[in-house]
């Protein structure tokens, strides 16, 4: 772990969901989170690029992070 991250990484993980939870942001069975040295890494499918950019801005808001490793893909829904 680096010098400058004070924050230990299970609890940036925890206060990542808890945000993206508040915020409604992303379904947490689509989208999931982890964490290594403050990088925090979204992967799933979602389908709308507004939900990236708001799961993104709200996981890099949290104190602590250092970088999103943004792995989020967006798939349009089919329409039937």
């Amino acid at each position: 772990m680096p010098l400058g991250n004070l924050i230990p990484d299970k609890t940036l993980l925890k206060s990542v969901v808890q945000r993206l939870a508040r915020l409604g942001a992303g379904s947490p069975s689509r989208v999931t989170a982890t964490v290594r040295s403050g990088d925090v890494t979204m992967k799933g499918t979602i389908g709308y690029e507004h939900e990236r950019r708001n799961i993104l801005k709200a996981a890099s808001g949290v104190s602590g992070v250092r970088r999103v490793i943004d792995q989020i893909r967006v798939e349009a829904k089919k329409k039937t």
